[in-house]
């Protein structure tokens, strides 16, 4: 499908790449750009937040020749009839489509074609079986298409990486696999990617140790984590120099014995505080390095890439992102570590307004209603930190509920691999949970969002945990 994706792509003149305001997306709107500039093709970039029927009316009367729907789109595809299309989105596909019985067509991509007259083609991770949420990112799809596009268009494939770790698919196996391992591979083959087995802890490159722990989100370090006292006490406790002269040290600046002292003992206080051996497991594993990336940039490790354009997405300046991907290293990444700085308070706030509110637990489901306390473009990476932190239960979902601009209000679900493994799906629930109340929703089995109107979260709530006990009634979880 990706080569038939590139073959339709490259009769055009002229291509609209709609994705969306991620790191994935923003990745793979460079991804598509590269690509297409490399082929000559006059394109222009639309991102959005999400896409419905709103937006796809905005696309509709453009008039575009071919849109090329890069992160997005797949949950959409049943309104997109007479709209000449390709699709490399890896959430989850319209229920329209899953729900045709197999024995009435030979696969799901065949029987979209058939639907559409070829009008839309599709490369999803979904139809062929694979976890969309772990398999391979939208900027790993929209690469498959772009290295059928011209063999030279290899080197995209270090933001396919990028795209991959914004989407958190190293999450649950704390490494990438599936497909974007062969993506993987192939950038290391050409020089593009360093694999190393390291600390996962966020700012290696670019912060200050104490700096490092006192921002942990993954997991979250009790004392240390939002404590910069806290990080330095504990720091000095184990005769760690944190300046080298009068340069502050960083994680990378460290001996292999520090790292390793530093390690044990945060490892030895989490299990004496009771946290268990799986979250001092996620202390630890691979970490992706853009070797050809400026030492000490916010782009040489592939984490603080991906978040340096998620705060690009997140705060309305997605195009300043796209041309980080696509080579500037000049005035945007100036704004966007501006962004970025921005970001990092803009989390940290957030994680401290959990603490003061609370989490609701009921007996199958958690949530939190934030109002307009955190930002709607934020609100799922809040609740996935808070999900691996002393702050919410593990054995639940979290659902996080605030108020976006347009007088909705969004929806983020997460939930643990562990989970998912005993039979959730989040997109699944939420999709179903917000059409009931008159919203719209989807995303993966492991986090999934939706835009619900005002005053419905309580019987959002309520099928949500509908659904949950049909699925314990069944055995899964």
């Amino acid at each position: 499908m990706a080569k038939k994706i590139a073959e339709r792509i490259l009769r055009e003149k002229d291509v609209l790449v709609v994705s969306h305001i991620d790191a994935d997306g923003i990745t793979s709107a460079g991804i598509a750009s590269k690509a297409l500039e490399n082929a000559n093709i006059k394109h222009e970039i639309m991102f959005l937040k999400q896409l419905d029927t709103g937006s796809l009316k905005i696309i509709r009367d453009k008039n575009p020749s071919l849109v090329w729907f890069t992160d997005l789109g797949s949950g959409m595809a049943h309104e997109m009839h007479g709209l000449s299309s390709v699709i490399t989105d890896h959430h989850s596909p319209s229920n329209m489509i899953l729900n045709v019985p197999k024995e009435m067509r030979k696969t799901l991509t065949e029987f979209f074609d058939e639907l559409n007259k070829n009008e839309i083609l599709q490369l999803n991770p979904h139809f062929y079986g694979k976890d969309g949420g772990v398999d391979i990112s939208g900027a790993g799809l929209t690469y498959l298409v772009a290295r059928e596009m011209g063999q030279k268009n290899v080197y995209l494939s270090q933001y396919a990486i990028v795209g991959a770790i914004g989407d958190m698919q190293d999450y649950s196996f704390l490494k990438l696999t599936g497909t974007n391992r062969y993506i993987l591979k192939e950038a290391e083959e050409f020089g593009l990617i360093n694999t190393l087995v390291d600390a996962r802890f966020f700012g290696r490159e670019t912060r200050p140790i104490h700096k490092m722990l006192e921002y942990a989100s993954d997991p979250i370090i009790p004392g240390i984590t939002g404590d910069e006292s806290g990080a330095l006490n504990f720091l000095n406790s184990l005769n760690i120099s944190l300046k080298e002269g009068e340069k502050w040290r960083r994680w990378v600046d460290l001996t292999k014995e520090e790292k390793r002292k530093i390690l044990s003992q945060i490892a030895i206080n989490l299990l004496k505080m009771g946290y268990g051996s799986t979250l001092v497991s996620r202390l630890i594993g691979e970490v992706y390095i853009l070797p050809n990336e400026m030492e000490g940039s916010y782009l040489r490790d592939a984490k603080e890439f991906a978040t340096l354009l998620n705060a690009c997405g997140r705060y309305g300046n997605a195009n300043v992102g796209l041309e980080i991907v696509r080579g500037d290293r000049g005035e945007n990444l100036k704004k966007a570590v501006n962004l970025l700085l921005r970001h990092r308070k803009v989390l940290v706030d957030g994680i401290d307004y959990l603490r003061d509110i609370g989490i609701i637990k009921l007996d199958d489901i958690q949530y939190f209603n934030a109002g307009s306390h955190i930002p709607d473009t934020v609100v799922g990476t809040i609740a996935a930190m808070a999900l691996s932190s002393e702050i919410a239960d593990a054995n639940l979902p979290i659902i996080g509920f605030v108020e976006n601009e347009n007088g909705m209000i969004k929806v983020s679900g997460r939930a643990s691999r562990n989970l998912v493994n005993s039979g959730l799906d989040l997109s699944k629930l939420i999709s179903k949970a917000a059409v009931s109340v008159g919203g719209y929703g989807g995303g993966h089995n492991i986090a999934a969002g939706a835009s619900i109107p005002r005053g419905t979260e309580e019987k959002f709530l309520e099928i949500m945990i509908q659904q949950l006990r049909e699925l314990k009634k069944t055995g899964k979880n």
